[in-house]
This record gives structure tokens, C-alpha cells and sequence, in this order.
């Protein structure tokens, strides 16, 4: 009897646990990056289009930093559940935009992480000067919320 009760507690605990490849990734909510800057995203909506905030940590300007919105698509969920996505974001204290493009991804503990490729282009005088106005960099962002 002790090893029925045993197995079918082991059935039990095997049927409710879901591994963390099945989970899907959710753009939704609040996410951090490694250098501090921290950005919101909305739910997307059936055409897969999003809208957010973002509040940089790192800036080139001597202006005050302030939050600025983004606007941004992912890719229907596929299967696998970590979509593509990117997103630009419109500084407000700046003459500058950056594009971001990613991935979501889940660790097998159900971490969240989103990988992004990003592109800044600056504001510049001239067109002699355009060889030094774009950027590219990563960032990689943390699920806060």
C-alpha cells in the first residue's frame, strides 16, 4: 500500500509540473536591463502591436533624463513560446531614437529574459558627419514585474 501511495504521489507531482520550456514568454510588464534603465510594456494587441515607457539610466546628454515612449510589434507567439519583437523608443530629452530588436526567452527555472540588438541614431549637423551618428550596442532585460 505504502508504495501505491508513493507512485501515485509521483504521478501527481509529475502531472502538475510544468516544465519551464513549455512556459511562453510575455512581453507584458516591467523589465530592468543591466545598466539600470527600466522599461514597461503594455499587453500586445491582436495585431501584435504594443506601446510602453521607457526611463534610460545611461545617457551622452546633459539634459534631464525623461521617461520616453515606445511603440513597438512582436511576432504571433509561436509554439516554442519565445517570440521576436522590437520596438523604438522616442526620447523626449534628446534629438535621438533607438530601435531595438529581440527575443524572449525562458530558462528552465521560468526565468524571463529579453535579448535585444539595438540601433541609436543621433542627431547630426551635417551629412559629412552621419558616419558617427548611429550606435549599436545589446542590452539584455529582466522581468521586475
Amino acid at each position: 500500500m505504502g508504495s501505491l501511495r508513493c507512485c501515485l504521489l509521483i504521478a501527481l507531482l509529475l502531472l502538475g509540473h510544468r516544465p519551464a520550456a513549455a512556459r511562453k514568454c510575455d512581453l507584458q510588464g516591467l523589465w530592468r536591463n543591466e545598466l539600470g534603465s527600466n522599461m514597461t510594456l503594455s499587453a500586445r494587441d491582436t495585431a501584435g502591436t504594443f506601446s510602453g515607457s521607457y526611463h534610460t539610466a545611461v545617457t551622452a546628454t546633459n539634459k534631464q533624463i525623461l521617461v520616453s515612449p515606445l511603440q513597438g510589434a512582436q511576432q504571433h507567439p509561436s509554439t516554442k513560446g519565445q517570440p521576436t519583437f522590437g520596438f523604438t523608443v522616442q526620447w523626449q530629452f534628446t534629438d535621438s531614437i533607438t530601435t531595438f530588436v529581440g527575443q524572449c526567452f525562458v530558462d528552465r527555472r521560468g526565468k524571463e529574459t529579453l535579448e535585444t540588438t539595438w540601433l541609436l541614431r543621433e542627431d547630426v549637423p551635417s551629412r559629412r558627419d552621419a558616419w558617427k551618428a548611429t550606435r549599436v550596442g545589446t542590452s539584455i532585460f529582466t522581468r521586475i514585474k
